[in-house]
């Protein structure tokens, strides 16, 4: 009698460069209100939670896959453009991965260009990423970046 084991579920590297690559195509293809969600979908778990800080445009809780949608938005309300630079996976074995990330984006207001990192823990679990939280060095250069102020 045999029996038919449960495929294991992807690690967190290969779900996040999975994510990364699934997020370019999906900006290329025109991004938020051009492009559909469907291409990031499948590596986030449908109960997933984006914790952004409150001091940014889009900052706050974000849910499920409409509320990673509407971030989604929300960002491409804020920058003209958002160019992910030089990415440094720190730990990706456990359920918790931490990426160190450079980007460069301008934005939309007031036109603006900043380069800034991002150090994000996400959790996987599944093989889906079920919460992100993103940090910022400086929250408060780019709402002035994004606002003019």
């Amino acid at each position: 009698m045999t029996t038919e084991r449960e495929p294991a579920a992807p690690d967190p590297l290969t779900v996040l460069t999975g994510m990364y690559e699934a997020e370019s195509r999906y900006l290329a293809a025109g991004g938020p209100g051009r492009a559909s969600f469907d291409l990031l979908a499948p590596y986030f778990a449908p109960d997933v939670v984006l914790h952004q800080a409150q001091a940014l445009p889009y900052g706050g809780t974000w849910r499920g896959h409409d509320g990673m949608a509407r971030f989604f938005l929300a960002m491409s309300e804020t920058w003209e453009s958002f160019e992910i630079g030089e990415q440094e996976f720190l730990a990706t074995t456990a359920g918790t991965a931490v990426v160190h990330t450079q980007v460069r984006a301008r934005a939309r207001a007031t036109g603006r260009e900043l380069a800034f990192p991002i150090l994000q823990t996400i959790t996987v679990r599944g093989g889906r990423i079920t919460e992100v939280r993103p940090f910022y060095w400086d929250t408060a250069a780019i709402a002035a970046a994004t606002t003019g102020s």
